[in-house]
């Protein structure tokens, strides 16, 4: 497992070293980043668990070693972190789901237009 306070601090560090070469892109960033915190319809804690599951579902170490953090510094417990991460699983498993829905599909008409094919000229008429 990472050292995650040492790769957040690394991580931040690399993160500075861009926004010294393409400051704008930083600001863009940031302007995204902080914009639902100016609407309060969800508290800070709720924002750092739903990054926490996003985090997983995208597969963002970065993001996980910033969004624990941040969350853990607004209050969310372990238990509350582990909950969020449940819908993540859900979440991905569902997608998981759904795309394995799409797959037996796309063997479906795969198999229909090679039957299709093999048929003989006088077979493919009717």
């Amino acid at each position: 497992m990472l050292d995650w306070k040492e790769y957040r601090g690394e991580l931040l560090g690399r993160i500075g070293e861009i926004a010294k070469i393409v400051p704008e892109t930083i600001k863009g960033y940031q302007t995204l980043s902080t914009a639902g915190q100016k609407t309060n319809h969800l508290d800070a804690k709720q924002r750092e668990l739903i990054a926490l599951a996003v985090a997983v579902t995208v597969r963002c170490d970065g993001c996980i070693a910033v969004h624990t953090t941040e969350a853990q510094k607004v209050g969310a417990t372990k238990e509350e972190i582990a909950e969020a991460l449940g819908v993540a699983i859900s979440v991905n498993a569902g997608a998981a789901l759904v795309y394995s829905a799409r797959v037996m599909d796309a063997a479906d008409a795969v198999a229909n237009r090679v039957s299709n094919m093999n048929r003989l000229p006088h077979q493919q008429d009717k």
